[in-house]
């Protein structure tokens, strides 16, 4: 498993990006813009294909190194899905709620991005794990 099996990167990004838009889209879109103080018009102001491709090649780059490192170490499946789950919730909730404290981000915020970033992660292990 040394090497770096694109497809799985590819489709790990993809399985975090589908959960994004679920998160976003379906579940959290009304807190979330509530908590994030983003009105209609703001949201639809944005460049949408610009910001979801920016979005997916910084899930790409979070995919082939999270794929690095279990292939690097040669995890058991069960590794494998610690690694995945703990990197979201240990490095990039703790490091988004940095960044939230100094920005004076509310506490639903952060929530809703933190549990947005744990399920995406938990995502992209599972679908490693069918690639092992």
């Amino acid at each position: 498993m040394a090497e770096i099996n694109w497809l799985a990167v590819l489709l790990g990004a993809l399985a975090f990006f589908l959960v994004g838009a679920i998160w976003y889209g379906v579940l959290f879109s009304q807190a979330w813009q509530k908590a994030a103080g983003m009105s209609d018009e703001k949201i639809q102001s944005g460049n949408m294909a610009l910001i979801f491709a920016l979005t997916f090649l910084a899930e790409l780059v979070i995919s082939l190194t999270l794929w690095h490192g279990i292939a690097r170490s040669g995890a058991s499946d069960r590794a494998v899905m610690m690694m995945a789950v703990g990197f979201g919730a240990t490095i990039m909730v703790p490091a988004i709620g940095i960044n939230y404290l100094y920005l004076r981000k509310t506490l639903a915020h952060f929530l809703i991005d933190a549990g947005h970033f744990i399920v995406g992660m938990t995502a992209m292990g599972g679908v490693f794990l069918l690639f092992r």
